[in-house]
């Protein structure tokens, strides 16, 4: 280890959570570089100016909005990496075996968290579903393409969108409020939970609890891929496993629908 992890190492949340690989999560203490605190409120800022186009872009089909959202990470992470030069590329460590295991077992710990949650959610107080699929079908095979490529894009958005407001707020907890290392961590963790769920009021039609409740609980499973790899690329590919498989139970019953009809 470094004497960087060294110093850092008695304040780790063990085995079960982190890696025992020495690797920190980056930028919170100036390593590798120091990122001043107005310029994490200008990449939140445009974290939040890529998930509002990506809401209110004037889109129809699935190929007219791969533009909103390639907009979506583009926007934030253009910034961020005119504010951090060659250092961006923290956010980003090559896969190993490892991390596609961590990929498919955070996805499998998402469902079991979802689904017990959401039912009882469901149960007292109702749930919207997500029709982000609907009408996928009607345009052929390359619209169920584009569809897929497209909801890629946006997923990989989604983690930027959360992963570099939980840096920010992990940077202000403990560079400036002098909070410890896994005090910041816990903090950032729920803080961008909710800001992850309230960003989905709209989908669910403003149901506080699903939103909040269900989609918060599901990003701090996924935030938790992130935190014991360090790597933005597993988080990522855990989120696009749980969705692609959920989307395409949802084409396949709505083409078996489709057929029957």
């Amino acid at each position: 280890m470094t004497s960087q992890n060294q110093a850092h190492g008695t304040q780790r949340f063990g085995r079960l959570i982190e890696r025992a690989d020495g690797r920190d999560f980056p930028y919170y203490n100036g390593s590798p570089v120091q990122v001043a605190a107005w310029k994490w409120g200008l990449i939140v800022l445009a974290c939040a100016a890529g998930f509002f186009t990506l809401m209110f872009y004037p889109a129809t089909n699935d190929f007219e909005s791969l533009v909103p959202r390639i907009l979506f990470p583009a926007i934030p992470l253009a910034l961020f990496i005119l504010f951090t030069g060659e250092y961006w590329k923290s956010l980003f460590h090559k896969l190993s075996g490892m991390d596609y295991v961590d990929m498919v077992l955070f996805w499998l710990l998402n469902l079991v968290v979802s689904l017990g949650i959401g039912t009882i959610v469901a149960a007292t107080a109702g749930a919207t579903p997500n029709a982000v699929a609907d009408g996928v079908l009607d345009g052929g095979p390359a619209q169920v393409v584009a569809f897929y490529v497209g909801t890629g894009v946006q997923l990989f958005g989604e983690e930027i969108f959360t992963i570099l407001p939980f840096l920010a707020v992990m940077y202000l907890c403990h560079t400036k409020l002098g909070m410890s290392r896994n005090a910041a961590v816990i903090a950032a963790w729920l803080i961008t939970a909710v800001w992850f769920g309230a960003a989905h009021l709209p989908t669910y039609d403003w149901n506080v609890l699903q939103a909040i409740l269900v989609i918060g609980a599901a990003r701090l499973v996924l935030t938790l891929a992130y935190i014991r790899t360090k790597n933005i690329l597993v988080s990522t590919g855990a989120h696009i496993l749980n969705d692609w498989v959920t989307f395409t139970f949802m084409l396949v019953a709505a083409s078996a629908a489709g057929g029957a009809s």
